[in-house]
């Protein structure tokens, strides 16, 4: 029980040492076109690396999972809302889980 406190603690110090850091390092405006750009896209990055593995995770069939995956890519591609898309790779994975078990 006390590690697991121990454990809370240090992932609380850990997340305010990175929100703070770069407050404090960089008092004046960044005006380095690569690192401006690089901080841009972090998030993203960071999004993208945790959503395409649950996305092929989360599914009893990978494949099921992977083809999903395509057909939300191709359309969001040609413009379609995130509740089309979300709406449109739910049921591929529901049709391709029957299909294919």
């Amino acid at each position: 029980m006390t590690r697991t406190y121990i454990y809370i603690l240090v992932a609380a110090l850990v997340s305010t040492f990175i929100r703070i850091l770069p407050v404090t390092v960089f008092r004046k405006q960044i005006k380095n076109r690569f690192i401006r750009s690089f901080l841009y896209y972090v998030p993203y990055v960071t999004l993208a690396v945790m959503t395409f593995p649950a996305i092929i995770d989360a599914t009893q069939v990978k494949l099921a999972g992977i083809i999903a995956l395509i057909v939300g890519v191709v359309a969001a591609w040609f413009n379609q809302s995130l509740f089309k898309v979300a709406a449109l790779c739910c049921v591929v994975v529901f049709i391709a889980e029957l299909v294919l078990i």
